[in-house]
């Protein structure tokens, strides 16, 4: 994504009155992240996006581009996610 465009909307979204989070979720756009998903306190997976995870509206499932396969993962459930 254009560096200008996302400039542009960190300013807009600062001048909104956002928090720190909601500031982060804009800047992080495009940024490669984290995610560990668990059940009960077992890791059943871990891994690396190639860029932002984007969570699936009316869910508590998560997607993203797996950085090691480049495929689109889905995953569910009890997760921890770093963008």
């Amino acid at each position: 994504m254009n560096k200008n465009l996302i400039a542009l909307v960190a300013v807009g979204v600062a001048l909104t009155g956002c928090t720190n989070a909601e500031m982060s979720q804009y800047t992080s756009l495009g940024s490669p992240g984290e995610i560990t998903c668990y059940s009960g306190n077992i890791v059943i997976y871990q891994g690396k996006s190639t860029g932002k995870i984007l969570t699936e509206k009316g869910s508590d499932g998560w997607y993203f581009e797996d950085a090691a396969t480049r495929r689109l993962v889905r995953v569910s459930g009890a997760c921890v996610i770093k963008n």
